[in-house]
């Protein structure tokens, strides 16, 4: 199984590597979310959606149904329980 943003526990990191649907909108790419950009996961609201991630320095709300299609490379797994 490919680990995406939507599998990240909250303080894990990872490199986008690819995405895996060419769906994502044109506002996420402008905002960095690209191929070798880093991103890591800072919140996950109360119903599970949206997550919050910091992309670059930019904090983004994603929805949880678009976040499965950006695939990661895991760097640092400081994961908070």
């Amino acid at each position: 199984m490919e680990t995406t943003v939507a599998h990240l526990k909250r303080g894990q990191k990872g490199i986008i590597k690819e995405f895996t649907q060419d769906l994502l909108p044109i506002k996420l790419l402008e905002m960095g979310c690209l191929p070798g950009n880093e991103v890591e996961l800072v919140q996950v609201a109360p119903l599970k959606d949206p997550i919050y991630i910091n992309v670059n320095g930019s904090h983004i709300a994603i929805r949880r149904d678009m976040a499965i299609h950006i695939a990661l490379e895991i760097i640092e797994d400081n994961a908070v329980i």
